[in-house]
């Protein structure tokens, strides 16, 4: 009995986590992230239509690709193919 409850626990604290995590994630447009990253780089005092603007642009962007490739890399079902089948029960 002890056993379900561990287990009823471990998928609780799973579905906790993953519900977290849905709730923290925002989707932007690229039109909506292009400002973002236009304001963040205002912010550094880069002048708009500069080159130094355009490689501050460039290094968020570059950053933000690694992220997402790191993020990857550390989670190997995204790195191998999901095998799904149906198990076929033999009578004896």
């Amino acid at each position: 009995m002890s056993r379900n409850i561990t287990s009823l626990r471990k998928l609780s604290l799973v579905a906790g986590l993953f519900a977290i995590t849905l709730a923290g994630c925002t989707t932007l447009t690229p039109e909506q992230q292009r400002a973002e990253d236009e304001k963040t780089c205002l912010s550094y005092g880069f002048k708009p239509k500069s080159e130094a603007m355009s490689n501050c642009l460039l290094q968020i962007h570059l950053d933000r690709r690694a992220d997402i490739r790191a993020w990857q890399n550390d989670r190997p079902q995204f790195s191998t193919p999901m095998v799904i089948y149906q198990p076929v029960i033999v009578p004896r």
